[in-house]
């Protein structure tokens, strides 16, 4: 009784941390530095709320996480409708709908840590509480779980799926199979790479016993549930079929170019896997690893291996034949891996006990390799919430512009990080300023440059490297009027931007 209250108050404890980890600093840059893509979902979202065009006429993303977020956007209308904040749907621009919709991901962000503990309790309670935990810290997971974003949600739907392909396993009904395809669909309806999950309970149904007599049925009907839950939930895949096919056509020739870096992109991404685990948690999912493979071949209850193996292997491969890499595309993979680590840790806890250990040097490095395991990703967490609490440089230039400058300005911005000014400006953007013909700002009527040390920076610290960058960046502050210099520091990150005003003819 003593161990079950202990367990239930860690698993409060892990949820805790993982909200209070997920919501602090949500709000950062909404309004001027979205995260990236955020924008795809958002703008879509709000325009169904206003229209009631139900098809998202983008196919980049199936369209689940679109309607979920157009459900959140008229909660949100209406409760700021009663508070007197709008009169029409025409006042309210997208900005104001984003910080809910990141409650959303922050919301199925949180959940996924309990979900990774109900999975978790198949190998035991130790190992549930403790993947929980990891889980609940984990940088990646963290940082992803701030944005309108498909990852998250899909992470969450994922670790469903491998929940409810277990159960399945334990039932050994249809019904429940059906339920974990359907879990499969909708992962796919979030992302098109969730569909992979279906392997999960496609790997139950082989591997279930009392299924010997239906094992192709039940595959057959987990299949079918996929497609069906699939369609349902991103039901313009079907109704919109030709602009569906030919966008995702494109989007799959996208992720087939050669690939912008000389490294292999598997190699890319075990760099980003150890980035979030850090060495020590690296070195544990490894054993875990090794673990995993061992119990597949001498223990009889092996399924839950095979599924926490087998699906982060096969996903992994997945994304390593693709061309685009981001480190984002590694979410689904992180409780696996959290469940992993745990397992190992637990295993070499009672390595210890058998082999006879005093019992005050096994606790003494129990709590040791716990901490380490937890330790570096909290501490990375934490990090990151916390400079993303912070003002950064892009939201001073935001400030001081919409304080200083008149609505009408024309204002040329650089980058990918710079703020994104609203509509009440004439806002162009270019890749580079320095791409840009000598009198191209006073011929089209700029009047002011933003620049981004994000572009410049390397140019000018390096000028025998970059001649030509470095006297062209050069040759732009000096034909132009430094009005303002946002400078980053401890209190404020972020890129160094000049506001530069442009001497007209």
């Amino acid at each position: 009784m003593r161990d079950s209250r202990v367990t239930r108050l860690g698993l409060l404890l892990a949820l805790l941390t993982a909200a209070l980890l997920r919501f602090w600093a949500l709000s950062q840059g909404i309004g001027f530095n979205p995260g990236p893509d955020e924008p795809e979902v958002m703008e879509r979202a709000v325009r169904m709320m206003k229209t009631g065009d139900f098809n998202p006429h983008f196919f980049d993303y199936p369209g689940l996480y679109m309607y979920v977020q157009t459900a959140t956007a008229t909660v949100r209308f209406v409760v700021g409708a009663m508070q007197g904040k709008w009169a029409g749907l025409a006042q309210a621009p997208t900005e104001d709908f984003y910080l809910w919709a990141r409650a959303v991901t922050a919301l199925l962000g949180t959940a996924t840590v309990w979900v990774v503990y109900r999975a978790g309790l198949r190998w035991g309670a130790q190992t549930a509480l403790l993947s929980s935990v990891l889980i609940a810290v984990m940088p990646l997971h963290v940082r992803e779980s701030h944005y309108v974003l498909t990852d998250v949600p899909m992470t969450f739907v994922v670790m469903v799926t491998l929940l409810l392909s277990l159960r399945a396993h334990e039932r050994a009904t249809l019904g429940a199979f059906a339920l974990a395809g359907a879990g499969a669909g909708l992962a796919g309806a979030l992302k098109y790479n969730g569909v992979l999950a279906v392997a999960m309970p496609l790997i139950a149904c082989l591997m279930t016993p009392r299924l010997r007599r239906s094992r192709l049925g039940a595959a057959l009907l987990v299949v079918a549930v996929m497609v069906g839950a699939f369609l349902v939930a991103a039901p313009y895949t079907l109704l919109d079929l030709p602009t569906f096919l030919n966008e995702f056509a494109r989007l799959s020739s996208e992720y087939h170019k050669t690939p912008a870096t000389a490294e292999p992109l598997w190699l890319v991404y075990l760099k980003h896997l150890r980035i979030a685990l850090q060495w020590p948690g690296s070195a544990m999912v490894a054993g875990g690893m090794a673990l995993g493979v061992w119990k597949i071949v001498r223990d009889a209850d092996r399924l839950r291996w095979m599924l926490a193996i087998v699906f982060p292997l096969l996903y992994f491969r997945f994304i390593s034949q693709q061309s685009i890499v981001f480190a984002r595309y590694l979410l689904p993979l992180v409780p696996f891996l959290s469940l992993l680590a745990a397992a190992w840790v637990v295993a070499l806890v009672g390595w210890m006990r058998r082999a006879g250990m005093p019992r005050r040097l096994r606790h003494a490095i129990t709590i040791a390799v716990t901490v380490i395991a937890i330790g570096p990703p909290a501490f990375g967490a934490i990090n990151y919430d916390a400079d993303a609490a912070k003002q950064w440089t892009q939201g001073e230039a935001y400030d001081w512009i919409r304080r200083e400058l008149p609505a009408g300005t024309s204002i040329r911005v650089e980058g990918s990080v710079s703020p994104r000014l609203p509509a009440m400006y004439k806002v162009s953007y270019a890749k580079q300023l320095r791409m840009d013909p000598p009198q191209f700002a006073a011929d089209n009527g700029v009047d002011y440059l933003l620049a981004s040390s994000q572009v410049y920076g390397p140019y000018l610290d390096d000028p025998m490297l970059y001649r030509q960058e470095h006297s062209d960046y050069l040759r732009i502050f000096a034909q132009t009027q430094e009005i303002a210099r946002f400078s980053p520091s401890a209190q404020h990150p972020g890129p160094e931007l000049r506001l530069l005003k442009v001497k007209q003819p």
